[in-house]
């Protein structure tokens, strides 16, 4: 059994601007209201720390291994609760620059394993939701 949540939303922004916000961790509690921190180097291959908090839900904190890392494109990692099979996700953040001085932003995450069908993602896509919102403010915030 899989379940995937995926979310998008234009942003007008570069790619470059929008991927410096998206990879600067540290920064993440300050603006972010669903990933409240991600700690380590996002390189292909590395584990890194991330926390999140659900809308109306509970802290939560995984050690994924980071997938995938196009500048500019995409961040992708893949973790799991316990062991591999019970409840694993791949989160994903990937830029579509749409060559008109906007980018399409899409967060998603497929979920597979044992205890999948347990698995409710409405707090989790409200997450994404109210993240890509401040994304998208703090991308078009025009520089003074």
């Amino acid at each position: 059994m899989a379940k995937e949540i995926k979310t998008e939303i234009v942003i007008q922004a570069t790619p470059e601007k929008i991927w410096s916000i998206l990879t600067d961790f540290e920064n993440y509690p300050n603006w972010n209201p669903f990933i409240s921190t991600i700690e380590g180097n996002a390189v292909r291959g590395n584990k890194i720390k991330v926390s999140i908090h659900p809308p109306g839900g509970k802290k939560m904190t995984f050690r994924p291994i980071v997938i995938t890392k196009k500048d500019e494109k995409e961040l992708s990692w893949r973790g799991k609760v316990l062991f591999r099979g019970l409840f694993d996700g791949e989160h994903k953040f990937e830029l579509i620059d749409n060559h008109d001085g906007t980018v399409t932003f899409i967060q998603s995450e497929k979920f597979k394993g044992l205890f999948v069908w347990m698995f409710n993602p409405k707090k989790t896509k409200e997450g994404f939701n109210r993240m890509n919102e401040k994304l998208k403010e703090l991308a078009e915030k025009e520089i003074d």
